[in-house]
This record gives C-alpha cells, structure tokens and sequence, in this order.
C-alpha cells in the first residue's frame, strides 16, 4: 500500500524566498519547478512523485506544464493528475499550476499555434489530463505570425472570464507583438501576469531585445526557462561529453555546440564559481534570478539531490561579471 504523503510542516520556513509577480497579488517562489522533462510517460513515476514531494515541502509552490510536455506528448500532465489524486489535492489552494498551450500537440490544422479553438480545445483536455477544474496560470506558448493576435488574446480574456485560468501569461513572443498583446489584455481587464522566455548566462536575448526592460516598465513578472542551457552551465561538460548526457544523444545539445570558445568560457564561469563557493548551476541560477524584472527562475530535476543543490541558488549572492 502506498504511503500516504503529509507535507513537511516547515514548508515555508525552509529556505524559500517569494517575490511579487511584477504589479499584482501572486507571490512565486524563486525557484519554480519545471515538468518539460522527467515526468513524461517515459520516466519512473515514483522518481517524478519524490522530486515533487521534495520540492514542496522545500517551499516550491509553482508547478510549470504545458500540453505537450512528455514524452509522450501530454503524459507531464498526466503524471500531475495522478499527483493531485494521491498527494496533492488537500493541497491545490497552495499550489500555483501552470499549463500552456501553442506547440504540437495533435494531427490535422487545430492542433497547433495560436487558434482560439487550439487554446480552448487544448485547455480542456490539459484540466482533464491533470484532473483539476482551472490552472492558475495559463500561457499562450509561442508567438503565431499567421493567426490574427486580436483573436489568440481574445481566447486568453475569455478562458479567464469562464473560470478555467486565474491569470493568463505569454511566452516567447518577441518584443513588439508583446507590447500589443499586454495593451490588449489590460484594455479587456484581463492584464498580463507574467512573461516566460529562454534566459541564462549565455543566451541574453530577452536583455538584448528590450524584453526585460518592458516587463520591468509595466509591472510584468519574467520567468526564465533553459536557465542552465540545458545542462551547459553545469559541471556536466567541463571535462568532455559524457556518454550518457543529452548532448551524446543528440537531445536538444549537439556536440557541434561545445565549441572550444564555449568550454573555455564555461571552464571561466565554473573557476569563477569555485571562487565564490558555489557550484557553476547555483552561481547561473543566482545570476538570473538577480536580474532586472525576473520573478522565479524555472528548472528541472532528475533527482531530489540535483533540486537540493540548485535550491542553494535562493540565497547565493549577485554574481558580478565585471569581477
């Protein structure tokens, strides 16, 4: 028989710092957990449901989903139903759940980018699959050039007014056709919680393109996904490619990538973090989450050590490129 799970008492007197997700109510913690990998179909249950465990009652209150998460596509939200069955639900309203919707999801032409039926339809089976009435936070999750954004905007404001999400968010969308969808959204009482984009020591573009500098202008929370570059900014590679890192299969790192520029750089940053005290992953983290308008940082975990370690990034101090 399953162990009934009670979460630790001492959750949010653990470690944990909140921030103010930019101008509103929702505080997030500084490290959010992320359910892109490894909590798929393909990954042991029980491996997903300690992590999970771990991070809650380390103080880890935001859980990040999307429809396709997997693999296979949609099992991330299944293994959080089965979660919120067995664990969780005493606890949804201290739970901030996140899902999006705008990546491939199903065949044929309303199983992808930014439809309002996609939305809709791809809502509702993300409430079905993880057995909950509404998300709190819910993203269109890529910017679609071809559908009119009046119509992708329109589908966030009314999955709000029928009670399916709490907040609604934007990811990846460049700066321009941000700034009209953040006038949109205020404009039908429905204002942009939050910004979700790739951010870490060596991908700045949200710095670069004025994405940050604008959420931080109108009171928009960021949160930063790939904050280790897939596992870059990370001990995993400073000696070579393991045989069995992502980058050896080929899974979004090629070994194209570790250039002899990149491990140099990285072998800078992980002397510079040695120096510091700290791991390369907790100083990266901590460089992020020290970043102009950034709310909470993403990451992932394939074990309660790994989140242990990076949950050090909460107290570590600003890194100074310039030193």
């Amino acid at each position: 028989m399953k162990e009934l799970y009670f979460a630790g008492k001492d959750r949010y007197d653990n470690g944990m710092e909140y921030e103010r997700c930019g101008r509103s109510g929702v505080l997030l913690p500084k490290v959010s957990l992320g359910f892109w990998h490894n909590f798929g179909s393909v990954d042991p249950y029980e491996r997903s449901r300690e992590i999970t465990h771990y991070a809650f009652d380390h103080g880890i209150t935001h859980f990040d989903l999307a429809n396709n998460y997997g693999p296979v596509y949609g099992s991330a939200e299944e293994t959080m139903g089965r979660l919120m069955d067995e664990d969780f639900r005493p606890y949804r309203d201290e739970l901030f759940i996140s899902s999006k919707a705008g990546y491939d999801m199903w065949p044929g032409p309303y199983g992808n980018w930014g439809s309002r039926k996609y939305l809709m339809a791809s809502l509702d089976q993300s409430l079905k699959r993880m057995k909950i009435d509404y998300v709190d936070l819910f993203y269109s999750h890529r910017y679609d050039p071809e559908t009119p954004l009046e119509e992708t905007l329109q589908a966030l404001v009314d999955i709000v007014r029928q009670g399916k999400a709490l907040y609604v968010g934007i990811s990846n969308w460049p700066l321009e056709p941000l700034k009209f969808g953040y006038d949109y959204l205020k404009a039908h009482d429905v204002p942009l919680l939050i910004y979700q984009g790739r951010l870490n020591m060596l991908d700045r573009k949200p710095q670069e393109e004025g994405i940050l500098d604008f959420c931080a202008e109108k009171g928009v929370g960021f949160i930063a996904f790939s904050p280790l570059a897939q596992g870059l900014l990370t001990d995993r590679y400073l000696s070579g490619i393991p045989a069995d890192s992502r980058m050896a299969k080929g899974k979004f790192l090629r070994e194209e990538m570790l250039t002899p520029e990149l491990l140099a750089k990285l072998r800078h940053y992980n002397e510079v973090a040695q120096s510091r005290g700290e791991t390369l992953a907790e100083m990266a983290l901590a460089w992020i989450l020290h970043q102009k308008a950034v709310t909470s940082v993403l990451i992932g975990a394939s074990s309660t050590a790994q989140l242990e370690k990076n949950l050090k990034c909460v107290t570590a101090s600003p890194f100074d490129e310039a030193l």
